[in-house]
């Protein structure tokens, strides 16, 4: 069985709707709720999973995965829907002003307190534009018993899931998800300054982990081009997590991967100017404390300005290939190993 209904986030200062859809298949059903559709879950429906693309609209490839989940779940001889032992929610685009925009925020005409999407849930009714779209699609998210973030990072960005250290239940899911590479993230009193400074504990997968739902945040290759491979990487994923759930049949590889401590640690540029790594440097690389990674040049009078250092022993998760840098930004990102 699949369903999908229009669902309206919220509404700009005109009046006009922001829509997006929302598709559920299996067990569950959308029923009409006093704010728009609502899902209806038999009492032994079995378990639900949420899975959204789009926070960040350039981020294109976790919509993609979602339509060949929808493929798969709605054509003959592959995974019908109605074989689905609970229900799947999906909502392709999380965020449509981003996506229209093909921007990672909002602008700040539209919401200057939280431009990001990923930085206000579970939102709130009567908050800003962001928070009340958060809020209308945390009433889908919040019956869940597993939530897939799909988000992608530049091509330059190894892929890898990221999840909450410490919380076995979403280690285990990222482990289904069958990245190679996981990150770990701390949260609270036991993270890194900058996490509380960006405002991370109103992420998704955060705010959803504290309520007790198991979540991951898989990061795919690129932003704002549909790549086959990256795709195939969260059909795969997105799949092997029905698995594991037990919404659909079938046994899911072992996983043997490497998990590194969160993405905070980056080595950012000191000066603005242009950035040159150093030739061989490549993402999955081996790299140690101190090692050079790149140089940073004044494109006017040729100074260097910066020979950017790796400042722990770890793996090389992003390189920044935009050559142009602002003081501050991130020049390459090293993922420090736990195992």
């Amino acid at each position: 069985m699949h369903d999908a209904s229009e669902l309206v986030l919220a509404r700009l200062p005109s009046g006009v709707p922001i829509r997006t859809t929302v598709h559920v298949y299996g067990e569950g059903r959308l029923v009409d709720g006093s704010d728009g559709p609502a899902l209806d879950v038999p009492n032994d429906g079995g378990p639900v999973i949420y899975a959204q693309a789009a926070q960040h609209g350039r981020e294109v490839n976790g919509t993609a995965v979602l339509r060949r989940v929808h493929e798969r779940l709605t054509s003959r001889g592959q995974e019908p829907a109605d074989a689905l032992a609970g229900t799947l929610v999906t909502v392709p685009v999380a965020d449509p002003l981003t996506f229209d925009h093909v921007s990672y925020t909002t602008p700040e005409a539209l919401d200057s307190t939280h431009s990001n999407m990923n930085r206000c849930w579970p939102g709130d009714d009567d908050g800003t534009l962001h928070e009340r779209m958060a809020a209308r699609l945390w009433t889908f998210a919040s019956e869940a018993d597993a939530i897939v973030d799909l988000h992608t990072g530049s091509p330059a960005m190894l892929t890898h899931t990221v999840y909450m250290r410490g919380d076995e239940a979403c280690r285990s899911l990222a482990e289904a998800f069958g990245t190679d590479l996981l990150l770990a993230e701390a949260a609270g009193d036991d993270a890194d300054t900058e996490w509380s400074e960006r405002g991370f504990a109103g992420k998704l997968r955060v705010a959803a982990t504290r309520e007790g739902i198991p979540t991951i945040t898989p990061e795919l290759a690129h932003s704002r081009e549909v790549v086959p491979e990256a795709v195939d990487v969260g059909l795969h994923g997105t799949l092997d997590v029905l698995r594991h759930e037990g919404l659909l049949p079938g046994e899911i590889e072992p996983w043997d991967g490497t998990v590194a401590r969160n993405h905070l640690g980056r080595v950012n540029a000191a000066e603005s100017g242009l950035f040159t790594p150093v030739s061989d440097l490549t993402i999955g690389d081996e790299v140690v404390a101190d090692e050079p990674l790149g140089v940073v040049h004044d494109p006017t009078t040729f100074e260097t300005l910066q020979t950017a250092r790796a400042d722990r022993d770890g793996i090389v998760y992003s390189v920044a290939r935009e050559s142009t840098v602002t003081a501050g930004s991130t020049l390459v990102g090293v993922a420090e190993r736990l195992e």
